[in-house]
């Protein structure tokens, strides 16, 4: 047996050899390769070629469903014929809702139908709908606030208007407002819940998107208003008269089902190649429009980056992966999936990047890294800032597929897309083809493959992160 002082010197000598690892500087070959890979990227056709394909021939894709299985066929079929090794799927088990039909009419003060679309989870009404006074409410807080008295029978209005912002900041109180609100409407015995859409667009669409944390069913249904229709809403309970709203949903749940991640490497070579540099983007789309902006846009975007370092001439020393994870949208299904079948191998993951914010030109490039490794990807932004990239702070968040790893210790990048116009079309009927350009998703492709390409080929690496929770709970 060892000796403390052996032990000791053991350890010490373990932390340094790690620290060692570490950070370091990117060596010219490296930059040169990675700028050479960045200038090419902007000429490309591919990741147009993939979001145009997967949103033309497949289309609409909600998790669960027959399109999403063809997206998984889709996506293995297309890994192949561009020559990734290893492509396979991991099978996710996911829920399985149907959306149904939707009518909401105000019936008083006065009669006026109302656009809206039910939200992902939504339990649908009674045979004979609901009919009952509304209560409007400007924020979650305010809603926390009613008692029973003041909400039973009625239906929870609750009309908070998102801010527009190029990097999305809004949409973090706007979708905590679609995934709780009905928690506590229900608490206190409301028959429904109503939220302004979590969007900005003026047109008369409203914004779908998942009602559920932590998997439980919602007990009332969650209904979301284009923000034209809220201004109705809204105009009528300023009038101080009682307003009411009629509803009658068939949504419903269907008996749960399997959907697959779909992988496919980049194979590394020499002593690195069994370290991972992950490129994700998300499968499945919500149904109202074809997910173009999301999440094709992002699956355009990975699988072009990796596909220009295949053909690069060279094997990467570590090995690329890319991960089109299913049912994000329904709860990130895919990415906890991922981290549990990985849970072994997530400390050799050394640094993972997320395309999942449509294919508006990044604009910032953060990072989430151990602080010793912050020189390092100072000088990686050295290679971004021709793309008119800024620098961004060590607080990145990496993406919600992302997320279990990163809570597990692994360190990730940001390249932040302009998101200013991004949820006009979030979510909606209009999240189509026509909304890409291809110079800003040619842009995104250059900026990731250069990050991709410098993180698999450097010596050192970006440290990891402490070991966090990040189990997400509605405020009570």
């Amino acid at each position: 047996m060892a000796t403390p002082r052996i032990r000791l010197i053991v350890l010490v000598a373990g932390l340094l050899s790690a620290a060692a690892s570490v950070g370091q500087s990117i060596p010219a070959n490296v930059a040169s390769g990675a700028a050479a890979l960045r200038d090419r990227a902007l000429d490309g056709e591919l990741a147009w070629e993939i979001v145009e394909s997967l949103t033309m021939e497949v289309g609409p894709r909600p998790a669960g469903s027959a399109a999403d299985r063809a997206a998984v066929a889709w996506a293995v079929d297309t890994m192949t014929r561009l020559g990734f090794s290893n492509v396979h799927t991991d099978a996710v088990d996911v829920p399985h809702w149907d959306r149904g039909t939707l009518e909401l009419r105000m019936t008083a003060p006065y009669a006026q139908p109302l656009v809206a679309t039910s939200l992902g989870g939504s339990p649908g009404t009674p045979e004979t709908g609901i009919e009952a006074p509304v209560v409007r409410v400007e924020s979650l807080a305010a809603l926390l606030e009613l008692t029973q008295a003041e909400l039973e029978g009625r239906i929870a209005y609750v009309d908070h208007v998102m801010e527009r912002d190029r990097s999305g900041s809004g949409y973090g109180v706007s979708s905590v407002i679609r995934a709780c609100a009905h928690v506590a409407a229900a608490e206190r015995g409301a028959l429904a819940t109503v939220i302004r859409s979590a969007g900005t667009s003026r047109h008369r669409f409203a914004h779908t998107g998942g009602m559920l944390i932590g998997g439980a069913p919602a007990k009332i249904p969650g209904i979301a208003l284009s923000n034209a229709d809220a201004d109705i809403l809204t105009h009528a309970v300023n009038t101080g008269e009682q307003v009411s709203v009629r509803l009658l949903s068939t949504a419903r749940d269907l008996p749960p089902t399997q959907s697959a991640n779909v992988v496919g490497e980049v194979p590394g070579s020499g002593e690195l190649a069994d370290e991972i540099v992950i490129l994700a983007a998300h499968l499945d789309s919500w149904d109202l429009g074809t997910g173009a902006i999301d999440d094709a846009s992002g699956v355009g975007i990975v699988l072009a980056a990796a596909k220009l370092i295949m053909d690069s001439g060279e094997r990467p020393r570590r090995t690329v992966r890319v991960v089109l994870y299913a049912a994000e949208e329904i709860g990130i299904y895919g990415g906890r999936q991922y981290a549990e079948a990985h849970a072994d191998s997530i400390p050799r993951h050394v640094v993972g990047l997320e395309a999942d914010f449509g294919p508006g030109r990044v604009w910032r490039f953060s990072s989430r890294v151990a602080e010793e490794a912050l020189g390092l990807v100072d000088e990686l932004h050295a290679l971004l800032a021709p793309l008119g990239i800024e620098r961004g702070d060590n607080e990145g968040f990496g993406g919600a597929d992302l997320g279990p790893l990163q809570r597990q210790g692994m360190p990730v990048f940001d390249l932040s897309q302009d998101g200013t116009t991004y949820f006009d079309y979030h979510h909606t009927a209009d999240d189509t083809l026509d909304k890409v350009d291809r110079d800003d998703l040619n842009q995104n492709v250059a900026a990731y493959v250069t990050a991709a390409f410098v993180a698999a080929n450097i010596e050192g690496d970006f440290g990891r992160l402490p070991v966090t929770t990040g189990q997400r709970s509605c405020p009570k």
